[in-house]
């Protein structure tokens, strides 16, 4: 059917992803971060240089380092920056080069953040890199569309995943409270998502989907 390649892959979206893909008849790779670091572009480059190109590169890559803004280091803020943001942009580049290198009209989504909406305090490394996203993505579709490429950004709004692992049950709580539908998304919907958006929604680029019942 096709080839995707979602980074993260330890992740639970992209653990979710791989088996909606595989399911659907897809060959799928989702790199760890030992196979692939997003922050070294070199290794980005080797990977998508020894792959064929992708029908689908998700770029689900990603962490927080929470901290009040004037507590925060710099080595914190260049590394939320370097995975949520350059990371993404260059796995985008590499993958979108190879796509035109082999006349392959493909599509790259960058994984968004509610945070991004509306970030709540302590949150100004992430909800910044997640905020970037957009414009990278909407700059992209407008770049890549005549070559048949198309740039989507998904929220696919709050998961229990490892990432969300750590936190508070007061906050998860909270953050239940604020889905007018009183239910979290979960990665295996947000992965049918994204095949729906790959196979079905072949005419959507540089839009944002939004996949949670929180109103901003």
């Amino acid at each position: 059917m096709g080839r995707l390649f979602i980074s993260g892959g330890h992740g639970g979206l992209a653990r979710a992803a791989v088996e909606c893909f595989t399911a659907a008849g897809w060959e799928a790779d989702a790199p760890s971060h030992a196979e692939m670091d997003v922050e070294d572009r070199s290794a980005v480059h080797r990977w998508f240089d020894r792959h064929a190109a992708y029908d689908l590169v998700v770029c689900a890559a990603g962490i927080t380092r929470d901290r009040p803004f004037l507590k925060q280091t710099e080595k914190e803020w260049d590394g939320v920056m370097n995975v949520n943001v350059t990371g993404a942009a260059w796995c985008a580049r590499c993958a979108a080069a190879a796509m035109i290198r082999e006349n392959r009209a493909g599509q790259v989504v960058m994984i968004g953040s509610y945070a991004a909406l509306r970030p709540a305090p302590s949150q100004a490394a992430y909800a910044a890199s997640k905020s970037a996203l957009e414009g990278l993505v909407k700059s992209l579709a407008r770049e890549w569309g005549r070559e048949g490429i198309r740039v989507n950004l998904v929220l696919p709004g709050f998961m229990l995943t490892e990432m969300t692992a750590g936190l508070r049950e007061s906050v998860k709580k909270e953050a239940l409270s604020r889905h007018v539908l009183g239910r979290f998304n979960t990665p295996e919907k947000a992965a049918a998502f994204l095949l729906f958006l790959q196979e079905i929604l072949t005419a959507a680029s540089g839009q944002v989907f939004d996949l949670d019942s929180r109103i901003v």
